[in-house]
């Protein structure tokens, strides 16, 4: 019976997380599941059907085993304990299942923040104004990891290192990986760079125009990610009352074409238009 099998504990990595082998197929898996590492310290076997267990992950269905074990053997085991009470917090605060591979990805972008610090290397994250706006309760839950970062280690954690965290706490319940939240933030800051060398003025963050304005261009690189089209009634007349945002908005859409090697409707355009005429208004 499939509920009877069990599978060979291979290593512990944490109180919610252990590495499996498959004696059968010789696959190996990782397990999750609260507590579901220290109860099985001692043990050489767990049942498939241990109630514990909230999900399984099979190591070589997204990477290299290698590249897990790697990871694993060279984390410090404090960091492992610290990355998985962050993220009971994301769970419990966002109230939704976190990606398997945040168990990972999470304890490794630690290790090496600490690293960094340790050793007086400064950690610059030029996304940071553009994190805080499009992630705030993402934030939120970075500044209170690195609150507990920061007490455990005894090393204080700089604004820019939560805005890490903050795309990691993102990364762990949504599709994008950090990489991919990266390169959307960076390409919304060029935005930003090229509105102002445009314009021949700074833009000023506090500004809630300005706000909305971040806002928006992340949702108009998601929905090309996702391949998805908006429907814009008014775009004709968005054209001729504001020729000037309108013209910037394009040129924009030449910008983020180019990046992301996809074709930008006039709809999407017209919405931006209107995002950027309110940014210019006087206040």
């Amino acid at each position: 019976m499939a509920g009877k099998e069990r599978q060979r504990i291979d290593r512990i990595v944490g109180n919610n997380v252990i590495l499996t082998v498959d004696p059968h197929t010789t696959k190996e898996y990782v397990l999750f599941g609260k507590g579901i590492g220290f109860a099985s310290r001692g043990s050489d076997w767990i049942s498939m059907s241990d109630p514990r267990i909230e999900k399984r992950y099979r190591l070589d269905e997204e990477q290299p085993i290698k590249e897990y074990q790697n990871l694993i053997e060279n984390i410090d085991p404090e960091v492992i304990l610290i990355a998985e009470k962050i993220v009971e917090n994301v769970k419990e605060r966002l109230g939704t299942p976190v990606q398997p591979k945040v168990y990972f990805a999470l304890p490794n972008h630690i290790q090496f923040a600490l690293y960094r610090l340790r050793n007086g290397m400064e950690i610059n994250n030029p996304f940071l104004h553009e994190t805080k706006i499009n992630f705030p309760l993402e934030y939120e839950i970075a500044a209170q990891a690195a609150v507990m970062i920061s007490e455990r280690f005894g090393i204080p954690i700089p604004e820019d290192e939560v805005g890490f965290l903050a795309l990691h706490v993102h990364s762990c319940v949504g599709t994008a990986s950090v990489g991919q939240l990266v390169k959307l933030t960076g390409l919304v800051n060029r935005i930003v760079e090229y509105i102002e060398r445009s314009r021949g003025i700074p833009l000023h963050r506090d500004n809630q125009d300005y706000a909305r304005l971040v806002m928006h261009m992340r949702a108009v690189i998601e929905r090309l990610m996702h391949e998805r089209r908006v429907i814009n009634p008014i775009v004709s007349e968005l054209r001729s009352n504001y020729p000037e945002a309108f013209a910037l908005a394009s040129d924009i859409a030449l910008l983020i074409q180019e990046d992301m090697q996809t074709d930008i409707s006039e709809d999407e355009i017209g919405y931006m238009a209107i995002h950027l005429h309110r940014l210019f208004q006087p206040h």
